[in-house]
């Protein structure tokens, strides 16, 4: 690739750290064995299993055999959602979740309506964050599940989990959380956020894509969601993906050894971002709440813009961003986070995700201020909408 590349999309996905490939290469070439055969070879990747369990547990105060290893965030959700559905039937059939959630919760939901289940889609304040009044509101005697991301993958908002998990444990309510954005960025303790069932997905700090993380806390008997063989303690059937689950907790291991000095480093370098953007482009809203933030997002809108334009502008730059979820790029109908927060369809559509990691550099965020100034200036040059409101305000 010759031309320069700026990748600001991590919270879509992000590279494998070096550190994390070395570990994983053993297990994908000599150390071959199935963990569930029993001769030596297959002995050496059941332990390698085993010590990554141990490793993802501890990061978030969990016992090991509450720790299984799924494909990634999406089957985790479903999961969750799907088998507690079953597994609370008998004392009702009432969930409840949030407008902003990832379409892996959505869509269950919806799956579960269809069958007979009801949903309560919870609103948000114009930040993003959860109405706890409407939420306890929305509690009745056959509500089995309530279902809050821990933050949003496109706004950054980080949800008063702690105080969910709380409301959830006084009335007798299993909590999941999707925690895909937030795990290997934030500190989480299951125990003293009451949480019982926890999602995560390894791509999103640095591991491998196809490997995911399900938490359920041991007094919670969920059936599972994949039949077949005894793995994961008979309820997730499969072949283990031994150097995804090595990688994995490879990875966890470096982002909870570093995890304050990044963050530090990423808010220092979102909050610069922020500043300029805000200062320096008119007719420009920052979308989320300004602090209470994952450390590596920022989202704006921008009136009188076409997202999909500014990213193929972007794009020809060398800059890698996104207008919202990376699940939902091909769809033409502005982010469903975006409306809940209140923003109309116009200016929704004119929105842009900027996720940064670690190796991102404060030149970096110059650049793609100094290019995006420019973007925005011509488009809206060629927008009619943009003309017509300089000659009303002029």
């Amino acid at each position: 690739m010759d031309k320069k590349l700026i990748y600001l999309d991590n919270a879509a996905t992000t590279a494998i750290l070096p550190e994390v490939l070395d570990k994983m290469m053993p297990y994908l070439t000599e150390y071959y064995g199935n963990p569930s055969s029993v001769y030596g070879l297959a002995g050496v990747s059941k332990e390698a299993i085993d010590k990554s369990r141990k490793t993802i547990a501890d990061f978030i105060g969990a016992k090991e055999n509450e720790i299984y290893f799924t494909a990634g965030g999406s089957e985790s959700d479903n999961w969750a959602i799907k088998s507690a559905a079953l597994a609370k039937k008998a004392k009702g059939k009432h969930i409840i979740t949030t407008k902003i959630e990832h379409h892996a919760v959505l869509h269950t939901c919806e799956f579960l309506e269809k069958n007979g289940y009801e949903v309560s889609y919870i609103d948000v304040d114009e930040d993003g964050v959860v109405k706890l009044d409407e939420l306890k509101k929305a509690i009745r005697p056959d509500t089995i599940l309530i279902s809050v991301m821990f933050a949003n993958n496109e706004i950054g908002t980080i949800q008063p989990i702690k105080e969910i998990g709380q409301i959830a444990k006084e009335n007798g309510i299993l909590f999941h959380t999707d925690a895909v954005q937030a795990f290997g960025h934030l500190r989480i303790n299951v125990d003293e956020l009451n949480i019982d069932m926890l999602s995560a997905s390894g791509h999103k700090f640095h591991g491998p894509k196809g490997t995911g993380i399900m938490y359920i806390r041991n007094s919670v008997k969920l059936e599972p969601l994949i039949h077949g063989g005894a793995q994961e303690r008979k309820r997730r059937a499969g072949t283990h993906n031994v150097p995804g689950i090595v990688g994995m907790g490879a990875a966890i291991e470096l982002a909870d050894k570093n995890l304050e000095a990044n963050a530090e480093k990423e808010i220092a370098i979102r909050d610069h971002l922020i500043e300029r953007v805000m200062k320096e482009i008119p007719h420009v809203k920052l979308n989320g709440h300004k602090t209470n933030r994952l450390p590596n997002n920022a989202n704006f809108s921008f009136s009188f813009i076409e997202g999909e334009s500014m990213l193929m502008m972007l794009d020809a730059k060398g800059i890698c961003c996104s207008s919202g979820s990376a699940c939902t790029s091909g769809s033409l109908d502005p982010s469903h986070v975006l409306l809940a927060i209140g923003l109309p369809h116009e200016i929704a559509h004119g929105s842009l995700r900027v996720s940064m990691s670690e190796e991102t550099t404060m030149e970096d965020i110059d650049y793609l201020v100094d290019n995006l100034k420019a973007i925005v200036e011509r488009l809206r040059s060629m927008s009619p909408l943009y003309d017509d409101f300089v000659k009303k305000n002029s």
